[in-house]
């Protein structure tokens, strides 16, 4: 592994988390696939060796629980799970150079093999431990299982993780007042001997490793807390059937916890890869192992693309794992936000959710949905998704701005230059400004910024309107045909230029792009460098590449989404029963829109006066700057523009935000709050945010930076 800028000369691989072979995909699950696939396709434009891999999820308890509610066997539900997804994303244009699954001989097999190394070098133990007991069904508890109360935060919690709470990955034995999730029949901890891996032994050097990882602040900075209250040692067993079984003696017939096998699946994924396309092809054995090549001994460039709920496991288990075991280590985690629908948490039992399919039998296309999941806000932040936001997101930039542009220069192009324009070159303006595409391009890929992908395209279509705009070809055609011809010649760079820096993004619609421009071969095999050179095709007569989504779908959209969930309710009850236990290791569920009122904090009797509330000067802010606090794992420094004067302002945004997308953020601010020093730098202020994630206050409309809050 390097840091140096992408591309290098070593094989990268980008991966994605594993989903759960449990249940339907929607769009939040999807949110994660897609920006690995547009990383991955924006490394190959940029000349990188890449392979792109992930797989199904297959083990762990609720196959176990739901294969036997539905009368199969884990292994057959599982795989049908597995056949779906895998015939799911290539509908969504995310294309895996390989799709496996844990439970297939390769990753059994490396599974084994990397536990029995972690075995010989030691770094393996017994230990006696607590767990749940079930003893009226007489049974074992193992995770998913048992829920209860947190011991750290007192949140509700189930098996292996606060999921509710304080997101600690929790051991067995842990969980306060354990219940069987199966029976509801209360839990009593029993003895039983299970092995552990000492992570602990492994903190210094994960200490050193945060400090190295790329990605997103998110999955630097929340690892950290865990490091510094320190680490526990983790249990790999389970008292289960349904898994890879401990290699070795094994008197307690244990498995293998879930966590363990599936991300290696990584690795078995890149070798069944290499295995199909030959090592000349792709090695991977020089990316994931250390010493294995002269030329690259640190290995290759690993990027992981996960959901932000199992952060911790790709950056202390899984890390650990591999140090233990002389593999290489991730250069790069992205952690992404969730997805939420009109404000509020998909909920899959009560069919509250934008599926996959549902998406595409309303006769959508998939890359702008593609367009809209990568470019609306920073990866590390929630989403929020909604019919009339996609629609308005289409129709401006889509249709309006990108659209527009391609679509007027290559009609006009088409009907006055029979075999495309003819100059020497793009001028020296149109050259700069391609060029200055193609740096913004690849500054956004060694940021791993998915959003700064599409903003290089439509920045680049909005300059092309303009051009165009400026230059009037229209008029040129009969006073200066030689202008106009460069001019449209021009404009038919920027289009080529488009098709290939939006392949990422829009891979399906770019290639018609490529074809409608005449160029040989295909888009998806272009690097940067032909978006640098001129038109060389004979152009077809253009169609429009995107579609206007209508005030009236997106009203009908609608009604079909509340019919739907009120039905779903109604078939419910009052929609507490039938939750189904998930467990996903790219966990996109976010059932967090019912939230009980005891949740809330409740209103103050306290009561001021309105003089004592006009003494608060509340103004709007705009935030022009913003950079994390060095030594701090929570704090933000912010320039805020609040029209009078700038302020800086310290915020605690760095693990709920993405730092780098706060600039140009409106935000109200109390601008007569005393002076705190923090950390050295001194707050002339307080940002207003609301609960425990920080959900910055903004404005509804347009008001200016200064406007008094009344």
């Amino acid at each position: 592994m390097s840091h140096d800028d992408f591309p290098t000369d070593a094989p990268a691989v980008v991966t994605c988390g594993l989903p759960y072979a449990n249940g339907d995909l929607h769009i939040g699950h999807l949110r994660t696939y897609v920006g690995g696939d547009v990383y991955s396709r924006a490394l190959e434009r940029l000349g990188q060796e890449t392979a792109f891999v992930s797989g199904s999820d297959m083990h762990g308890t609720p196959v176990a629980v739901n294969a036997e509610q539905a009368g199969v066997s884990p292994e057959e539900f599982a795989l049908d799970w597995h056949e779906q997804y895998a015939e799911t994303f290539p509908k969504f244009n995310v294309d895996f150079d390989n799709y496996g699954h844990t439970h297939d001989e390769t990753n059994t097999e490396i599974t084994r093999e990397l536990v029995r190394d972690l075995d010989e070098a030691g770094h393996l133990y017994e230990k006696e431990i607590m767990v749940a007991y079930d003893p009226v069904d007489d049974q074992y508890l193992p995770d998913r299982y048992v829920e209860g109360t947190c011991p750290y935060c007192g949140a509700h919690a189930r098996g292996d993780e606060c999921d509710e709470g304080c997101q600690r990955h929790l051991e067995p034995g842990e969980v306060e007042d354990p219940e069987s999730t199966i029976t509801g029949n209360p839990a009593e901890y029993r003895e039983r001997t299970h092995k552990f891996f000492a992570v602990s032994e492994f903190a210094d050097y994960l200490s050193d490793f945060l400090d190295r990882l790329e990605g997103t602040s998110n999955a630097r900075n929340q690892p950290r807390e865990w490091i510094e209250q320190g680490l526990q040692d983790w249990c790999i067993t389970r008292d289960m059937d349904w898994g890879v079984d401990y290699p070795g003696e094994n008197p307690e017939d244990l498995v293998l916890y879930v966590w363990v096998d599936a991300p290696i699946e990584y690795i078995s994924s890149t070798k069944q890869y290499s295995e199909r396309v030959g090592a000349d092809a792709f090695d991977w054995e020089t990316a994931w192992k250390e010493g294995v090549s002269d030329e690259h001994p640190e290995g290759g460039e690993i990027v992981h693309v996960i959901g932000r709920d199992i952060i911790q496991h790709h950056t202390i288990f899984w890390p650990a794992m591999l140090e233990a075991t002389d593999h290489a280590e991730p250069r790069a985690v992205l952690a992404s936000g969730f997805v939420t629908l009109d404000g509020k948490g998909f909920s899959t039992s009560r069919d509250r959710a934008v599926w996959a399919d549902e998406y595409l039998d309303e006769g959508f296309h998939p890359d702008p949905l593609r367009y809209y999941l990568a470019t609306n806000g920073g990866f590390q932040q929630d989403v929020d998704f909604s019919w009339e936001k996609f629609a308005e997101r289409v129709n401006t930039e889509l249709v309006g701005t990108v659209g527009n542009f391609l679509y007027r220069s290559l009609l006009f192009a088409h009907r006055n230059y029979e075999d495309g324009p003819d100059a020497d070159a793009p001028s020296d303006e149109v050259a700069a400004r391609i060029d200055e595409a193609v740096e913004e391009f690849a500054a956004a890929v060694n940021d791993y910024s998915v959003r700064a992908l599409g903003d290089a395209v439509t920045d680049l279509a909005r300059f092309g309107n303009e051009y165009i705009q400026r230059n009037e070809p229209w008029k040129l055609v009969d006073e200066e045909p030689a202008e106009a011809e460069q001019v449209i010649y021009d404009c038919v760079a920027l289009a080529k230029a488009i098709a290939v820096l939006f392949e990422p993004l829009a891979p399906e619609k770019s290639e018609r792009l490529w074809d409608q421009l005449g160029e040989p071969g295909t888009v998806h095999d272009a690097t940067v460098e032909a978006a640098r050179e001129g038109p060389a095709g004979d152009l077809s007569e253009p169609t429009e590449l995107f579609e206007q989504v209508e005030d009236e779908r997106v009203e009908s959209l609608n009604e079909k989404l509340e019919a739907r969930v009120a039905e779903s309710e109604s078939d419910d009850g009052d929609g507490s029963e039938g939750d189904e236990t998930d467990e996903e290791s790219d966990d996109n569920e976010t059932d967090t829109d019912d939230t009980d009122v005891t949740d809330i904090e409740p209103l103050s009797d306290d009561r001021i006066s309105f003089d004592e509330f006009q003494e608060l000067d509340i103004r709007v802010g705009r935030i022009e700057a913003a950079e994390g606090i060095e030594g701090a794992d929570d704090l933000v420094k912010l320039t805020v523009d609040l029209g009078a004067e700038i302020r800086t302002i310290v915020a605690g945004l760095k693990q709920l935000h993405d730092v780098d997308g706060l600039p140009d953020t409106k935000v109200i601010v109390l601008a007569n709050m005393e002076t705190a020093e923090l950390f050295g730098v001194e707050s002339n202020g307080m940002v207003l945010a609301a609960g425990e994630e920080a959900d910055l206050l903004t404005t509804y409309e347009d008001a200016e930076p200064g406007t008094k809050v009344k």
